[in-house]
């Protein structure tokens, strides 16, 4: 009797050690899984970055050029106007200054509130 006590308690004994050991052997595959497949993910991502940066930099490139030609522009039209707008007449040339003037401070001041 004691005999198949014994024999019993260390095929328990053994089976738990095989389930310990299953234990460890499954939770470091899954974890070993997991963690491949993250790195994959990470380089997957680290693959497309030069390309988003690359993308990010000729969009702002464009967006550059668009807003010096708009400014170039703008300088074109505001020189036309002031040839335009010279005059002979002291009194004439004098007040298109204080409207220059006036203009130049609107403008300070709309950049003040855009802020």
């Amino acid at each position: 009797m004691k005999y198949i006590l014994i024999n019993s308690l260390n095929t328990l004994m053994t089976n738990s050690d095989y389930l310990i050991k299953a234990t460890l052997k499954k939770i470091s595959e899954r974890v070993n899984n997991t963690f491949i497949e993250k790195i994959e993910e990470a380089t997957n991502a680290a693959q497309e970055v030069p390309d988003i940066l690359k993308k990010e930099l000729e969009n702002l490139k464009k967006e550059i050029i668009d807003e010096a030609k708009r400014m170039e522009e703008e300088v074109m039209e505001n020189d036309t106007f002031n040839q335009s707008n010279k005059s002979n007449n002291p009194t004439i040339n004098k007040t298109l200054k204080k409207i220059e003037l006036i203009n130049n401070k609107l403008e300070i001041l709309n950049q003040l509130i855009d802020k």
